[in-house]
């Protein structure tokens, strides 16, 4: 959710106890000027309407 990534849907590895990691982080090549980076996203709950919490992730902005 939020950031460049924002609406894609990308497979996230699991732990062997099948739960997910508190950061994903996503490596971008470098292009053209643009200097390679890497986004960082961080795990949060989300609840649908019945009451039933699932994890997303949020967009986390680089410290400046």
């Amino acid at each position: 959710m939020g950031g460049p990534l924002d609406g894609q849907v990308l497979p996230i590895l699991l732990s062997p106890f099948h739960s997910v990691p508190k950061v994903y982080r996503v490596p971008v090549p470098a292009h053209g000027d643009v200097p390679a980076e890497t986004l960082r996203y961080v795990r949060a709950k989300e609840y649908d309407a019945k009451g039933r919490s699932r994890w997303r992730y949020e967009y986390a902005p680089p410290p400046e």
